[in-house]
């Protein structure tokens, strides 16, 4: 899944009722958590800071011996890719 892909599954999850949240929204959260070339996203300043961001049950971001940004599965995403639950 590349991020256009993930943009639009994404836009189509938050619909409701009658609206759901355009593309273009859900591709400026995404910048700005994840980042593009040109500017940081905000998991990207907190590896930076030293800091490891946390999404609860998703994963941690964190710095691994080699300063490479390395992402530990929370319990709910393993339990979701191994048929855990879903």
């Amino acid at each position: 899944m590349d991020k256009n892909a993930l943009v639009e599954a994404a836009a189509r999850r938050t619909a409701n009722a009658d609206q759901q949240l355009a593309a273009e929204q859900v591709e400026r959260v995404v910048d700005a958590l994840f980042g593009t070339v040109e500017h940081p996203g905000v998991i990207a300043e907190g590896l930076k800071r030293g800091e490891t961001v946390t999404v609860l049950g998703f994963g941690a971001f964190h710095l691994d011996d080699q300063d490479r940004a390395t992402l530990r599965p929370g319990q709910a995403l393993n339990e979701y890719v191994s048929g855990a639950v879903g």
